[in-house]
């Protein structure tokens, strides 16, 4: 049994975590952290939570009483900034930590404050993150102990977008990410925008184009290869609760068609059992076929003169874009079955 801490554990994430937890063979819940509900317990946050007998024997503590408590790995769930100077204790002592905000997402440290609005907590310490989704990157944890789990809209993004960047199919063009996301992608403080009556009923955009602070860990990840196109990501406020829906603007290369796209991805996910491509046959996804699960679904389509391809990833933004990949990291990193305690 692993002894694991949770940092943020009142959070979304945190409590999607919880619950993978809970149900994870491997794993023994040392600690859970909140700033705001030390002295409680979880489901005196979360009543729905009481049946989950490993938190629920704890005391949520804040952050810094936690260092002392010996564990083998540890979730933060803490904002961007925050969560550098909590989680990277525990990474000194030994511990594999999987940080879920962006604090190690950037490998420049130049970068964190154009995205994030002031400098990097700790840049000394980006040299030993590594950024993974681990469809596409588990080669590079390899023994590392301090992982970035990526955003949920980059995730979205680049599962197909680098499959296709990889297969030598994308032309000459911008590329465009036109993304949909619940509401729960904000996180659970509360403030006016995010609230019931300015959501509900009401669709609208934000921070398009070139603003969004995702747009740098996509950026870094498209780079590297080659003369990367550039990349235009628009995302949007859906009235739901969670999911997010991703369409991908494509120019294709010279010979390339939508059926080679298609292909492309088949062959990169053909063994993965969170990643499913689907067929012409099966139409299209939606975020309701991923809800409460690890899974993304791709569909693929094309212009008839085959000048670009639109390809549609859904995923659940809790899980695969947070909490279930950060557990799918932490699987991999321990030498797990990586679909353990996570729903296929």
């Amino acid at each position: 049994m692993a002894r694991i801490g949770i940092l943020g554990a009142t959070g979304y994430t945190g409590v999607e975590i919880s619950m993978i937890l809970e149900r994870h063979p491997e794993a023994e819940v040392a600690f859970i952290s909140s700033e705001a509900s030390a002295g409680l317990n979880l489901s005196s946050v979360f009543p729905r939570l009481s049946g989950c007998r490993k938190v629920n024997a704890l005391t949520l503590r804040k952050a810094q009483d936690c260092q002392s408590v010996s564990v083998d790995a540890v979730f933060s769930c803490l904002p961007h900034g925050a969560s550098a100077e909590a989680c990277l204790p525990f990474a000194v002592g030994g511990a594999a930590v999987v940080d879920l905000s962006a604090d190690f997402r950037l490998r420049d440290p130049e970068d964190y404050p154009r995205w994030y609005g002031k400098p990097h907590p700790r840049p000394q310490s980006l040299a030993d993150a590594v950024y993974c989704i681990p469809e596409l990157h588990r080669s590079r944890l390899n023994g590392r102990k301090l992982v970035a789990s990526p955003g949920c809209y980059p995730t979205s993004v680049l599962l197909p977008l680098v499959a296709i960047l990889r297969a030598g199919l994308v032309g000459a063009g911008p590329i465009i990410a036109d993304s949909k996301s619940g509401v729960s992608g904000a996180g659970r403080k509360a403030t006016l925008e995010y609230s019931f009556c300015e959501t509900n009923e009401s669709l609208h955009a934000y921070k398009v184009g070139h603003n969004h602070q995702h747009l740098g860990e996509m950026r870094q990840e498209i780079a590297q290869w080659g003369a990367a196109p550039q990349l235009v990501f628009s995302p949007h406020l859906v009235p739901m609760q969670r999911g997010i829906l991703s369409t991908l603007y494509v120019p294709l290369a010279v010979g390339a068609t939508g059926a080679k796209v298609r292909a492309a991805l088949e062959d990169t996910f053909r063994n993965e059992p969170f990643v499913k491509v689907l067929s012409e046959k099966d139409g299209l996804p939606a975020t309701a076929h991923v809800a409460h699960s690890n899974r993304a679904h791709i569909a693929v389509s094309s212009l008839p003169d085959e000048s670009m391809a639109v390809v549609v990833c859904v995923l659940d933004n809790l899980l695969k874009g947070a909490a279930g990949q950060a557990v799918q990291n932490w699987n991999a990193m321990a030498g797990l079955d990586e679909t353990m305690g996570l729903t296929p």
